[in-house]
Formats: C-alpha cells, sequence, structure tokens
C-alpha cells in the first residue's frame, strides 16, 4: 500500500474536527484527527482501527481546513482502506465502488428500461436489504442518445489541434451516465471560441467510490490506467478539462498522495467551470450579452472543489451575466457525498449535514440552484425540491 505520512505532522489544534460535518451529526465518528493522524501512531505500533474509519464521507474538509496542511482525508482513506483489507467487502459497496464499470456494461440499455428497472418498488426494496436506503436519491440514466452523442466525440485530434488548441474532456461517471448534456454543453461552448474537443475513451472511472468503499487495489488499477492515459494526453499538448471537482482532484492531485509509487507526479486536470472562466477572464469568452435563465439562482460550492483551492469559478461566471442575482449560500456540505448519504445508516447522517445547505436554499428565495458537482446536484434536489443545473449548462444556454 502507498507510503506512510507522518502523523507528527499534524499540531493536534482539532480545527479539522471543528469544521467535521460527520462529527457534528454523529457520534459514532471520532473525528478526523483522532481516526486520522492520531490514531496513525497507534497504528504504526499494530494496533487494528475499528468502525469509527467508515463514518469519514472524505468530504475534504479537514484538509480545507487544516492550518498546517495536513492530509488528513488520505490518512483516513488509507486507514479504511487497510481496515478493509481483510474484511468481506458488502454488496452495497461493492456496488457502488464498481458503479462506473456498471454503467460502462449498460450503456446501450435505453434509460426508461435502466430506470424502471432501478427505481420500482421492488428493486428499492432489494436495495434496501443489501444496504441502500430506500429512501436515498439515486439519479436518472440520461436518455440513451445523450449518452451515445457525448462519446460520439471520442476521436483522433487533427493536425491543426483547433485554433486554439485542443481538450481532452473527462467527464467522470456522473456525467457520462446520467448528465451528458453537460459534458455536451462544455464541448459546445469550447469549439465556440476555437477548441478542438474529444472524450478519451480511454479513461476509466477515477476510483474515488471504490477507494471510499475500501477497495485501494482496484482504485490503484484505475488510477495507473488513468494516468497513463492523461500523461500521454499532456504530451500531446492537450488540456485535461473536467466538469467533475472529484475527479479533478483525485485524477489531478490525490493520485500522487495515495498511489505515489505509481504517480510520483500528478498529471494538471482542469476543473471545466474553472478553466471556462480562466477564458472569461483573457477576454476569450464575451458574456455581457448573455441572455439570463432565471432571475435569482443560489450557488452551492461542493466541498472538492474548494478542496481544489481554486475559489468559485461557477459564482464568478454567473454573477458577470447581466440581470441575474446569484447568491453564494455557504452553508456547509450537501451530506450526500458521492454515494455516503445512500447508505443505510448514513442517510441520517447525510440527512442532518446538509439540512442547513437545504435551508438556507429555500429562504434564498431562488429559482435555481447551480453547483458544478453532480452528486451535490442530486443531493439538493432531493432535499430542496428545486430544479439544480451545472453553472456552464446555464452559460451554454445563455450565449
Amino acid at each position: 500500500m502507498s507510503r506512510r505520512f507522518n502523523p507528527d505532522e499534524c499540531t493536534a489544534c482539532a480545527v479539522c474536527t471543528v469544521h467535521c460535518p460527520v462529527a457534528a451529526a454523529t457520534p459514532c465518528f471520532r473525528g478526523p484527527k483522532m481516526t486520522g493522524p492520531a490514531f496513525e501512531r497507534l497504528r504504526l505500533f499494530g494496533l487494528h482501527d475499528d468502525d469509527s474509519v467508515e463514518y469519514c464521507s472524505n468530504c475534504k474538509n479537514c484538509d480545507i481546513s487544516c492550518p498546517s496542511g495536513v492530509p488528513v482525508s488520505t490518512f483516513n482513506m488509507l486507514a479504511r482502506a487497510a481496515y478493509s483489507r481483510d474484511k468481506k467487502i458488502p454488496p452495497r459497496d461493492l456496488l457502488i465502488g464498481f458503479s462506473g464499470d456498471i454503467g460502462k456494461l449498460v450503456r446501450h440499455i435505453p434509460a426508461f428500461l435502466l430506470n424502471f428497472g432501478m427505481k420500482n418498488p421492488l428493486t428499492r426494496l432489494l436495495l434496501d436489504i443489501i444496504g441502500l436506503d430506500k429512501r436515498a436519491p439515486l439519479p436518472a440514466f440520461a436518455p440513451l442518445n445523450q449518452r451515445q452523442a457525448l462519446f460520439r466525440n471520442t476521436k483522433h485530434i487533427s493536425g491543426d489541434k483547433g485554433r486554439r488548441g485542443a481538450v481532452a474532456l473527462f467527464p467522470g461517471c456522473f456525467v457520462s451516465y446520467y448528465e451528458p448534456g453537460v459534458g455536451l454543453d462544455i464541448i459546445s461552448l469550447l469549439e465556440k471560441v476555437g477548441y478542438e474537443v474529444i472524450v478519451p475513451g480511454d479513461f476509466v472511472c477515477c476510483g474515488l467510490p471504490l477507494l471510499c468503499a475500501g477497495l485501494y487495489d482496484a482504485a490503484r488499477e484505475r488510477a495507473e490506467k488513468n494516468r497513463r492515459t492523461a500523461l500521454g494526453l499532456h504530451e500531446q499538448g492537450m488540456t485535461i478539462v473536467s466538469p467533475c471537482p472529484s475527479c479533478a482532484l483525485m485524477v489531478g492531485q490525490e493520485y500522487e498522495a495515495l498511489f505515489p509509487e505509481d504517480a510520483p507526479v500528478s498529471v494538471p486536470v482542469h476543473e471545466a467551470a474553472s478553466f471556462v472562466y480562466s477564458l472569461v477572464e483573457e477576454g476569450v469568452f464575451d458574456i455581457a450579452g448573455a441572455r439570463p435563465i432565471a432571475e435569482r439562482l443560489a450557488y452551492h460550492a461542493p466541498c472538492h472543489l474548494r478542496a481544489l483551492g481554486m475559489g468559485r469559478p461557477g459564482l464568478e461566471l454567473l454573477s458577470r451575466m447581466p440581470g441575474v442575482r446569484v447568491d453564494d449560500v455557504n452553508a456547509g456540505c450537501c451530506g450526500l457525498s458521492g454515494s455516503y448519504g445512500m447508505k443505510k445508516g448514513k442517510y441520517e447522517i447525510g440527512a442532518q449535514t446538509g439540512s442547513g445547505l437545504f435551508a438556507a436554499i429555500r429562504e434564498s428565495g431562488a429559482q435555481l440552484c447551480v453547483s458544478e458537482c453532480g452528486s451535490c446536484r442530486t443531493s439538493i434536489e432531493h432535499g430542496t425540491g428545486l430544479p439544480v443545473a451545472h453553472p456552464l449548462t446555464l452559460l451554454a444556454r445563455a450565449l
């Protein structure tokens, strides 16, 4: 397994625990400091973890808040992997962990069959029995023609690479199977200003669902494949962009920390809204004449976007559109954390974690909510009943 970090980098200030949404919602989690670097000192002497380590949602708020720059979430994820290594992985975690592979297997099946198969009462009961809470939101598969349209952009770069260059879009599993329209909107935006965009067929799931399920070796296999693909694209002079903050964080930064033997140097991966915002800043995009989709928007910054340390690009983009008021609700984690809040025993924790955010969005008076993360969009729609969109979808429709 990966190298060990030095637990003595942690000064035991407990700032991470104060900012941990899970520790605030349940006593079952000792908190990121105790489960992470503090307990790591005991692991070095051979003491084994208990199930508290399974309550970390990997939201990264510990990393964001740590004044010493300690990779607290990495301690927790590696501890979970070690804790799970000699245990039988529950069917629920296998289903969630390999959801990207399952999505690829069913990619040619019409959406109405997939959604009926996943959401009918009998299936929900069976999923509940294996550990996926029947109250939890399940994203709906997108129409087959949209899923196919996204991957029709899998092609070889032509000689001129576009007027401005070439972009490789790493859509991630959520956009690939549930919201391919987001990927198509990004392609449309970038092609308008002279980029040639491809969707490389060699990319696979970033491995984050596997890592969170304790399946370290399977996550490492995905990391090795994606890193080879990303390095090859980077060597061709291509810019790699992802609409999913979690994928951008995992491929662009986390591989280096989690799998240093395989990924000693990270490959740059740009979060899509941040990349487009940089083009606006350069004057490539003129959004002064954009037509507003809604007069009042509520914006939620995903935890993993904040962990990337690039501000709130979606908020900045939409704030520049004329006739639009965008409120940054700034009310914490949505609670779903990928699939964390879908699990039995975790659904209540996720609901409690996201309750403040949902209340703030409802009180904002917004007609529409906006967030860069697909998991957050699913959670907010479930918790508020409001429609939720990716900021680049709104920009593409407005231009």
